[in-house]
């Protein structure tokens, strides 16, 4: 029997490897959002410390330079958390084009996968013609050699 050879196999494994490549690329934007969102978090726990020791603060004895270090604590914390807030943007963009980026790439896989199908069938259907054209000539010069004697 013949052996299937796919002419095109460096290609496929070329899109193979580019969805690998793709899918490493957005499991690591992943990763790099969930740490960003990590530290927000991180961030917000903080301010909110920082809030309650100045309601605390409030409540007691007038300390009025623990007061104003708690109040510029809790503004820095503030502008730490709208910058922390601009990070997980560009973080969230970089995962949406790394997303499109491994689509893209399953689907030009995808296509040379079919294509390699295609090619398997038309292979099968010739490698059956071939057969059946082998049988046929088989049979004809059996039946030419049987008439003869």
């Amino acid at each position: 029997m013949a052996k299937f050879i796919y002419r095109m196999q460096n290609i496929l494994d070329l899109k193979e490897k580019l969805e690998t490549q793709a899918r490493n690329e957005y499991a690591v934007a992943q990763a790099e959002l969930n740490e960003e969102e990590d530290r927000l978090l991180s961030l917000i726990k903080r301010r909110e410390a920082y809030e309650q020791k100045l309601a605390e603060l409030y409540s007691g004895g007038i300390r009025v330079l623990e007061i104003q270090e708690t109040l510029e604590a809790v503004e820095y914390m503030k502008y730490r958390i709208e910058l922390q807030r601009h990070n997980i943007k560009k973080a969230r963009k970089k995962v949406e084009n790394e997303r499109a980026k491994l689509q893209f790439a399953i689907q030009e896989r995808k296509t040379q996968d079919k294509l390699k199908e295609n090619a398997f069938e038309v292979f099968l259907e010739e490698l059956k013609a071939s057969e059946s054209k082998e049988i046929d000539e088989l049979v004809s010069y059996r039946f030419g050699a049987g008439k003869e004697g």
